[in-house]
């Protein structure tokens, strides 16, 4: 594979970006007293420790979910991954070989999934979620960046991998794609972007393609047709339209995170994050308009109802839809703090939370879309 020069420049700069913030981060973090030198090798450890039976997987923390056919699949900390074949009413836990936490799951098919998450894990399965083979860590992700390094030859990048590979494998991944059984593509914290095409048997880096010299994170990524969306740190957002061969950085007017994204064609796009900011664009990302929310809470996820009509959700517990030119609250019970959302067969919806999974009843979700 050939990397252009300009991209090794932006690479070493990401690393070294990647380096300070992780050293400012564990500095605050041991200042606090909250962490030692041991403790930084737990990551490691999680990543060959199976991950533990859950007393009460129905009120476990949740951070992602997808349909595998008609299953439901929900993972989340500790590496838990869990089973539903009634649309949510009960839940099993499926064993998993990590017992870090997983952040995002995709399935192409009713057998073939994929899930991401911390240590820069992924798993795959073939069984619909019933068992899950390790693909990749942070280890061997930082080893291809710096196998790339070595093939540009040029010695700052090459020294910049290195250290990211001392680094050790704390180096999350939020978001996937499946594009097909075999076409994966991760994104991730300090800029991370690795691709397999055989189904996760080898990988591959593609930071070349994307302007972010900075390192910044990756926190969502979305696909419509040849449209790809990445959202992400400091109001990034790029915008591919040629099936991800190639991005293109897109100007945003809030510099804040973006947590979540959604495409609703190639021209409308939504991004979502901090507190309660939500910018829409129905011109490919020339212009963009800010659709007020009623509180300030930040918007953690995302989903896009039969139609196209947007769902949101906050930590504060609120299901949010766009309303005209602002965001209206959607009637419902009281909720606790909300990380996922996942429209049903039956048109109600699933909605993730540190206390388990809420079926929203279809009634609930017709509000959203009037």
């Amino acid at each position: 594979m050939h990397w252009p020069a300009k991209a090794f420049v932006e690479l070493s700069m990401a690393i070294k970006s990647f380096q300070a913030k992780r050293r400012a981060l564990l500095g605050l973090v041991m200042m606090c007293g909250a962490l030692d030198a041991s403790a930084l090798g737990a990551v490691g450890e999680a990543l060959v420790r199976p991950a533990l039976n859950a007393r009460r997987p129905d009120q476990a923390v949740l951070l992602g979910a997808a349909k595998a056919g008609t299953r439901l699949v929900a993972v989340g900390e500790r590496g838990l991954v869990l089973l539903s074949d009634d649309q949510g009413k009960s839940w099993r836990q499926a064993p998993t070989p990590v017992s870090v936490t997983l952040t995002a799951v995709r399935f192409h098919d009713a057998a073939h999934g994929v899930a991401v998450g911390h240590g820069g894990v992924v798993l795959t399965s073939s069984d619909g979620g019933q068992r899950w083979t390790p693909r990749l860590d942070g280890r061997k992700a930082a080893a291809l960046v710096l196998d790339a390094a070595r093939a540009s030859r040029q010695e700052s990048a090459i020294e910049d991998a290195e250290r990211l590979v001392a680094d050790g494998p704390d180096k999350p991944f939020f978001d996937v794609l499946m594009l097909d059984t075999k076409h994966l593509m991760a994104v991730g914290a300090y800029g991370l972007a690795l691709e397999s095409r055989d189904g996760g048997e080898t990988w591959r880096a593609w930071m070349n393609r994307l302007d972010n010299p900075k390192g910044l994170h990756y926190y969502a990524m979305r696909r419509h047709g040849d449209t790809f969306l990445i959202a992400g740190e400091q109001g990034m957002v790029q915008l591919s339209t040629d099936a991800g061969r190639s991005f293109r950085r897109i100007e945003t007017p809030y510099k804040g995170s973006f947590f979540t994204a959604e495409l609703l064609n190639g021209q409308e796009l939504f991004v979502a994050g901090l507190r309660g900011n939500v910018w829409r664009s129905r011109d490919g990302g020339q212009n963009w308009v800010k659709l007020p929310a009623p509180v300030a809470a930040s918007i953690t996820a995302s989903a896009l109802l039969p139609g196209g009509k947007l769902v949101l959700c906050n930590q504060a517990g609120m299901l949010l839809a766009p309303d005209g030119d602002r965001l209206q609250a959607i009637k419902a019970a009281p909720l606790p703090s909300l990380n996922g959302l996942l429209v049903l067969d039956d048109h109600s919806m699933l909605a993730l939370s540190a206390q388990g999974a809420v079926i929203m009843d279809s009634i609930t979700v017709k509000q959203a879309s009037n």
